[in-house]
């Protein structure tokens, strides 16, 4: 169940259950997520999730992450210098858009795994992380180890890799509740690349599935159970942070009194007192001197891993909470008290005149409430950005149900087009 109940809005088309026509209830019971179809909403799929997860299926993708790894590696000590066709074929990765999860504030469009990617994956795995898959720490090797040394690979890169791997899964979760809960003039057959990788032939192959259609492209479901906002479990800032409380479990002496020495020099009382950059500095110099340090840092992720449960949870409550259920009762006042949705901002003028209505709403029918969470206003710019967005571009018109005719946010990709550049600022 959502947190709040939500406003059912009838004719706004801003969410999935909007445009599909189905109640968002039986997403809820399927443990999807509502997402939106005109903007990215702020999660995205940590692989420690899948790792910790008691779902087989879930667990399943996690060890084809880490069989895919290991194979780039192997790759990777036959052919040290990675060439284009290499890359091309085993290394670069599209964003998987489809799941309307992620970072974008524009639309559901990211740049997915380009070269930078690649290399640094392929340098890591044949130096710093040669010992990749043979670990004796931790229970279980991580794909997050490669992005805890280089500061260019983050959770957008990550999280990316990890729903790539996700695909398949996520193809089917959503062809099982398109066949169940869809019309089908809602739906369509798509060929889909780069669904299974074949490990005799070494290349990547599609498959055809029937999935929810919107604008010509296939949608895809994500469970909740997977996904969190912010960081992954595992990450570099939460590595450096956590390196005194790693350091009592590391069992090798001369480690365990250079990381001592460490501590002693970010404490020194007789020292300058480091700043931020200094102390990430030095210890991601001594974490590179001792890679060894990564697997303690792992087994104290692991060690603690119902954590990372208990945050996705809290994570996605609150961006439910905040995009699906408050937002849609600042639609529900815009619709309600005002000609909101009745002007087509296709000019300045126009433009302005929403922007008046909106304005009236926030400061004169309390809807500065919307804009707060838990008692507490929101700090993140980014979340505000994807509101606008969101109120802006929701849609008051049919969306037609024929295949390749679905309206909404493509009549307003057109509007955005032809405003004048002032309108958009």
């Amino acid at each position: 169940m959502l947190i709040k109940e939500a406003i059912k809005l009838d004719e706004v088309k801003l969410y999935f259950s909007d445009f599909f026509d189905v109640d968002e209830e039986i997403i809820e019971e399927f443990g999807a997520v509502n997402i939106s179809l005109i903007n990215d909403l702020p999660l995205f799929i940590d692989p420690f999730l899948l790792f910790n997860s008691d779902n087989g299926q879930f667990c399943q993708i996690h060890d084809d992450i880490i069989k895919y790894l290991l194979f780039l590696q192997e790759q990777a000590e036959l052919h040290p210098i990675l060439s284009q066709g290499m890359m091309k074929s085993w290394y670069l990765f599209s964003e998987v858009k489809q799941t309307w999860l992620g970072f974008s504030l524009d639309g559901n469009s990211g740049r997915g795994l380009g070269a930078d990617f690649a290399k640094n994956l392929h340098l890591g795995l044949n130096t710093i992380f040669e010992d990749f898959g043979k670990e004796t720490v931790p229970k279980s090797p991580h794909m997050e180890k490669l992005c805890l040394v280089s500061p260019n690979v983050g959770r957008d890169k990550i999280s990316d890799f990890a729903t790539n791997f996700a695909k398949k899964f996520l193809l089917e979760y959503t062809e099982a509740f398109a066949k169940t809960y869809l019309e089908p003039e809602h739906c369509k057959t798509f060929s889909v690349p780069k669904v299974e990788f074949n490990y005799n032939t070494m290349s990547w192959s599609p498959k055809a599935y029937t999935l929810p259609c919107f604008n010509d492209d296939y949608v895809l479901l994500t469970p909740k159970s997977m996904l969190t906002r912010d960081d992954t479990f595992i990450n570099r800032s939460d590595m450096i942070d956590n390196l005194q409380s790693i350091a009592p479990s590391i069992g090798d002496t001369a480690l365990r009194f250079e990381l001592d020495n460490y501590f002693r020099s970010i404490l020194s009382k007789k020292k300058k007192k480091m700043s931020k950059t200094e102390k990430e500095y030095a210890a991601v110099s001594l974490i590179r001197n001792h890679p060894e340090l990564i697997d303690y840092y792992l087994k104290y992720k692991e060690d603690n891993e119902q954590e990372a449960t208990s945050v996705s949870k809290q994570m996605v409550q609150e961006v439910q909470q905040l995009f699906n259920v408050q937002l849609q009762e600042l639609v529900s006042l815009l619709r309600g008290s005002t000609i909101f949705y009745k002007v087509i901002p296709d000019s300045l003028e126009e433009a302005r005149k929403r922007v008046g209505y909106l304005k009236n709403v926030i400061e004169d029918q309390d809807g500065y409430k919307i804009f707060y969470l838990d008692g507490k206003p929101i700090k993140r710019e980014s979340d505000l950005q994807i509101m606008y967005r969101l109120v802006w571009y929701a849609s008051e018109m049919d969306v037609n149900r024929e295949v390749n005719n679905g309206r909404g946010p493509v009549d307003y990709k057109v509007c955005k087009c032809s405003v004048n550049p002032s309108v958009k600022k």
